[in-house]
């Protein structure tokens, strides 16, 4: 009998502890699943300029349990005119996309690739204010509302417009998603690529780390979208990776940032060249995350994708099948492996 009440009891905290609004969810860990995000040519020709990742690209991914895609496209095809009503075709192509990886029990992070900008314009211009910005969230927050397999992401990489011109937008973009009744994780980049080794940077009217701590969510419910490369600029362009140390501190002291503020953070993309460095760079990066799971909710390599080619930091499985030696390096750092990490803190709602 004693046996029994045991397994009773078990059972019973199992299923409260499923039940609990307050039950997490588990770490995220997976790759950038580029296409839709490439071209120059606005809004360009479906499957010249651009592409979305194939469902053979989803399940490769999946396959090495992976559980979250980081999903770039391009505003101004989804929205090919401020305030207007979203393009249906494109839209179907981004609603295909999601459904076939939530469908493969995948997270997809939601990201407009857009660099706050509009057609080339800075969001917050005359070219483009602040209220259109506002308006695409308005239109896009309802279509995947209540979902906890879809983040939002409010923009990618914002650049050329310092912390203090990019957070009026981002709280506008954010009371937009809460208005339209969605209760999604956000994700909020900073500036300067909002690279960790820049949170603290000086710009005008102060840095990420100083103005970013005036994010407004009626819901508290949203963490930060850092990027980190390893190579001399930080950028991902170059062959070495010889900034790991450098990037090891600018992730170390995000995390502390973190901490201070009471807030969590994802790495939305990092990433090196097919070299000894760059292995053992990728490494220590995602080693780092993963023994936070109180602070970082995960991470996302860049990059997978079926047009990649020779690029040198596709995750993309070589023509033969073979996987690529990022992939052999950050494989084993996939699982999640503790209670900790199954029941991801930092992806708690509060």
């Amino acid at each position: 009998m004693a046996g029994r009440r045991i397994i009773a009891g078990a059972v019973l905290a199992s299923l409260l502890l499923a039940s609990s609004p307050a039950a997490a969810a588990e770490c995220l860990r997976g790759a950038n699943a580029a296409g839709a995000e490439f071209g120059e040519v606005l809004p360009g020709e479906f499957g010249r300029h651009y592409i979305y990742p194939s469902a053979e690209t989803l399940r490769y991914l999946r396959s090495k349990g992976m559980n979250v895609i980081r999903l770039p496209f391009r505003w101004e095809r989804l929205q090919k005119k401020q305030f207007a009503e979203f393009d249906q075709v494109e839209l179907k192509r981004l609603q295909e996309t999601v459904a076939t990886a939530t469908g493969l029990g995948m997270t997809v992070v939601l990201d407009p690739s857009n660099f706050a900008m509009y057609y080339q314009k800075n969001i917050g211009s005359e070219d483009v204010p602040i209220e259109a910005f506002a308006d695409f969230w308005r239109r896009l927050a309802p279509l995947f509302a209540g979902r906890d397999d879809i983040i939002y992401l409010i923009m990618n990489e914002p650049a050329f417009v310092t912390a203090q011109q990019w957070l009026p937008a981002a709280n506008a973009a954010i009371a937009e998603v809460r208005k339209a009744g969605a209760d999604n994780f956000l994700l909020v980049p900073g500036t300067i690529w909002t690279a960790a080794v820049h949170w603290y940077a000086d710009q005008e009217g102060g840095s990420n780390a100083e103005v970013m701590r005036g994010v407004v969510d009626p819901m508290n419910h949203y963490g930060f979208d850092i990027h980190q490369y390893l190579d001399d600029d930080y950028s991902g362009t170059k062959t070495a990776c010889n900034k790991v140390d450098e990037a090891i501190a600018g992730l170390e002291r995000v995390t502390a940032w973190m901490e201070e503020t009471g807030n969590r953070a994802f790495l939305g993309e990092f990433g090196g060249h097919a070299r000894p460095d760059c292995y053992r760079g990728l490494a220590r990066v995602v080693s780092l995350l993963n023994a936070r799971p109180d602070v970082w909710t995960g991470w996302t390599i860049w990059a997978a994708g079926d047009w990649w080619g020779d690029y040198p930091l596709s995750v993309q499985p070589l023509e033969d099948g073979l996987d690529r030696p990022q992939m052999v390096a950050i494989e084993p750092f996939i699982a999640r492996k503790t209670p900790e990490e199954r029941s991801c803190e930092s992806l708690r709602r509060r």
